[in-house]
């Protein structure tokens, strides 16, 4: 006769088992982010080789880094559109099997509009609109399925979630680019959409195991209504309305300006460097201004409605201080390949692997088999010593460091472009080295993160929370466009002149000086950070 365990042993067990569920949204990543890198990853190149050829050849570069870090914007901007919906409206599981019919659709356009910028670009818009819908709630559907019981295997499953993402990308990076060299567009862009189309089925199979929980009805509660509640309430002074409402006008004036192109309104501004500007100083001026007043608000609200709006604002400082890590993570597809362009395959060579490695595109596969080696390799081997010699191994920590190991990166990327500036034949080997600098600080920030920004955030605010910390990758890329903007001012260029430097070069420390000092100021705010504990209750 076997024993009956004790409640002890049944309650370790529950803690330390894999959720039933789980392996149909890992499916579900793995074939999406194939997907979606595989066309993100050959998007530049087809860009400078095909769909821009009617512009003269010294613009092409500037045009495609132009048209790839618009589509990564609009990519992490839908995130508030899709968490919005979901949480209010449909809820995490019908907003997803939605938005990722509209994605196999865009796939579709980019393979048919190969020829046709018009049915390209609309395509790129459906794959954002999908694509970045989709985004917080994946993950956030991830935490869905723990509660207090099993949130301890949380951290291990959302390692292996972002290890899933890149073992897609891995096999998209390397075979794409030979795909679109070998067999042209139509397939390049056309198998990625069947592997969405295929992600889309896996993650429908697993409906009746989800743990489903339910969108929010209309929240008087909300981030929203609080802020209003606490700038509208009467009291002494009015500070935070006034700095509130000065953010208001100053993004409406933005528009303005836009719209009319005064002599003084930078000639380069597009829409979406103005919208994205537009909405940085509103959220800037509404979150500072809600902050000065948030006390008001208490009284009309549960304190727990105040102290959440108040959580989610110190959150989203954490996020603005990690865009400048985006700005310098996602040129690895645009910049780092047009200097790949600019470098040798080292096909002699016998140790080089040109039967898998062919085109400068494919160097990006280094990054995903990089976080799928460092991953275990942090959770086993880094953590577990760190922790021995005495140092605390947080969040916040990891991701200052992952920050600062970007900068490294553009260091490194910069003095291989001095060499090639000095006409020095330069071996594609050496963006190894960078490579493994960002790689290991994409580790520290992005795998950290997800865990992070579901953890801080309340309950009712998840998806939007999630939505919050993908939108630093918009403004990560908005800096991307605005220093692109800057160079074609004669002014600036004259000023890189005067350094010796070639643009390229110059571009290149000034970001990793722009990491650097991000991580040093993320490094003093996170001292002061209090962490929370918001995981759902059994």
């Amino acid at each position: 006769m076997q024993p009956i365990p004790a409640k002890s042993e049944i309650d370790e067990n529950a803690a330390t088992r894999m959720p039933r569920q789980i392996p149909y949204i890992i499916g579900n990543e793995a074939c999406e982010r194939f997907s979606f890198y595989g066309m993100r990853n050959i998007l530049t190149p087809f860009l400078v080789t095909t769909l821009l050829l009617y512009a003269p050849i010294a613009e092409r570069a500037g045009i495609a880094k132009d048209v790839f870090h618009t589509f990564v914007i609009g990519v992490y901007f839908f995130p508030l559109l899709g968490g919005w919906i979901s949480d209010r409206f449909f809820g995490k599981y019908n907003t997803v099997l939605w938005l990722s019919l509209l994605y196999c659709v865009g796939h579709a356009c980019l393979a048919i509009f190969e020829s046709n910028r018009s049915g390209f670009y609309a395509g790129l818009f459906l794959i954002a609109l999908g694509s970045g819908g989709i985004k917080p709630l994946v993950s956030a559907f991830v935490g869905d399925q723990f509660d207090q019981s099993n949130k301890a295997t949380a951290k291990v499953v959302y390692d292996a979630f972002y290890w899933t993402i890149n073992f897609g990308s891995f096999f998209a990076s390397l075979l794409m680019p030979r795909i679109l060299a070998s067999w042209g567009p139509a397939w390049a862009f056309g198998i990625p959409g069947i592997l969405m189309f295929i992600a889309t089925v896996i993650f429908w199979m697993g409906r009746k195991k989800y743990v489903h929980v339910p969108p929010t009805a209309h929240n008087p509660d909300s981030l929203i209504n609080v802020a209003r509640s606490a700038l509208l309430a009467p009291g002494r002074g009015r500070s935070g309305l006034v700095l509130a409402a000065s953010g208001a006008l100053a993004a409406v004036g933005m528009f303005v300006a836009w719209a009319i192109a005064p002599s003084w309104w930078p000639e380069h501004f597009s829409f979406v460097i103005t919208f994205c500007l537009a909405l940085g100083v509103f959220i800037l001026f509404g979150g500072l201004g809600t902050s000065l007043q948030l006390e008001r608000a208490r009284g009309l609200h549960p304190d727990a409605a105040i102290d959440g709006v108040r959580a989610v604002l110190r959150i989203l400082i954490i996020f603005a201080l990690v865009t400048p890590f985006w700005s310098l993570f996602d040129q690895k597809a645009s910049t780092w390949i047009l200097q790949g362009n600019a470098m040798l395959m080292p096909h002699d060579s016998w140790w080089w692997p040109s039967w898998l490695v062919q085109q400068p595109a494919q160097m990006q596969a280094l990054n995903p088999l990089l976080v799928m080696l460092l991953i275990p390799f942090n959770n086993i081997v880094l953590y577990p010593l760190l922790r021995r010699l005495g140092f605390r191994v947080t969040a916040l920590r990891r991701m200052g460091w992952g920050i600062a190991f970007s900068g490294l990166a553009w260091i490194a990327a910069g003095l291989i472009q001095l060499s090639i500036d000095g006409g020095d034949p330069t071996s594609i080997a050496w963006q190894v080295l960078p490579y493994v600098l960002l790689t290991f600080g994409e580790v520290l920030v992005s795998a950290t993160g997800l865990e992070f920004a579901y953890s801080q955030a309340p309950p009712s605010m998840k998806g939007t929370i999630m939505s919050f910390w993908l939108l630093s990758v918009t403004f990560g890329n908005l800096w991307v466009l605005l220093t692109n903007a800057a160079v074609r001012n004669d002014t600036v260029t004259a000023h890189i002149a005067d350094t010796g430097l070639s643009e390229n070069a110059f571009m290149m420390f000034f970001f990793a000086g722009f990491a650097l000092l991000a991580a040093l100021v993320f490094a003093l705010y996170a001292r002061r950070y209090p962490m929370a504990d918001h995981y759902r209750t059994a």
